[in-house]
């Protein structure tokens, strides 16, 4: 089972998003991830383990951003780790979370490569 929590503010939403997935830890996840709108980039931090790591490496990197999005995961596919933690990005422009198997993936993979 995961959590997903978005935020849009004209305030910093970096905090708010953390605290959302404090609220989550209850549901049980093995990783957490958030990705934050900077300007024009993107902060994308991601660890194995409690939220409050997440929290430690947003201190530390002082992101701030009106804009993003946070997700705790509860492996069901794949191995719990750092790079299988969401969000998940694509060239750097594209940034998803999603709960659960997305059973036509390679499908879904093959029609986008056509594009």
């Amino acid at each position: 089972m995961c959590g997903i929590i978005a935020a849009a503010s004209n305030r910093n939403v970096g905090k708010l998003l953390v605290q959302g997935l404090h609220k989550m830890e209850y549901r049980g996840y093995d990783s957490a991830g958030i990705a934050l709108h900077q300007d024009s980039e993107i902060a994308h931090l991601r660890t194995l383990g409690k939220v409050q790591l997440l929290e430690e490496k947003m201190i530390a990197e002082k992101p701030k951003s009106k804009l993003g999005i946070a997700h705790t995961r509860w492996a069901t596919h794949g191995e719990p780790s750092e790079i299988n933690a969401h969000p998940h990005k694509s060239q750097d422009s594209v940034y998803i979370v999603h709960n659960g198997i997305i059973e036509n993936y390679v499908e879904l993979r093959e029609d986008l490569k056509k594009d």
